[in-house]
């Protein structure tokens, strides 16, 4: 029996998925979550929680009986357009990131869909959590740093 898997490694997998759905699988279906199990080498649990990250970013639905299927009209990443607001708002290190429920409503997004990307965000350095205070810009994106 394989090893569990690390945390944070359906987002690592999302982040696969959502690579091939850019690259053009629109109104494909995906791979069955037993071939994504094989492909990752990981659970069907992590497979699933990939597959609803993915969903609440609206980039994917569960056709019933029919396994995943990239929507139809798949629109930009909720991780891109959340980083992207650094600049847009012209945040520097140290500001305050908005809170979730500003960007819930911000981006017409689920919390658990706003909670996967800010993990991300902070996963990647970009943000970081002090416990009452928020989030803050931690570093700025690296397409910010170039200019």
């Amino acid at each position: 029996m394989a090893e569990s898997s690390p945390r944070g490694t359906y987002l690592l997998i999302a982040d696969a998925l959502r690579k091939d759905i850019e690259k053009g699988l629109e109104g494909d279906a995906l791979p069955s979550e037993t071939a994504l199990m094989r492909t990752h080498d990981v659970s069907r649990n992590t497979i699933r929680r990939a597959l609803k990250t993915l969903e609440a970013e609206r980039l994917v639905t569960s056709v019933p009986g029919a396994g995943w299927r990239v929507s139809s009209k798949p629109i930009r990443p909720l991780i891109d357009r959340m980083t992207d607001l650094i600049a847009e708002d012209s945040l520097t290190v140290g500001d305050n990131y908005p809170s979730e429920s500003k960007l819930c409503e911000r981006f017409g997004a689920s919390r658990t869909a706003i909670r996967h990307a800010l993990a991300q965000m902070e996963g990647t350095g970009l943000l970081a959590t002090v416990h009452g205070k928020g989030r803050t810009v931690r570093a700025l994106p690296t397409n910010l740093e170039d200019t």
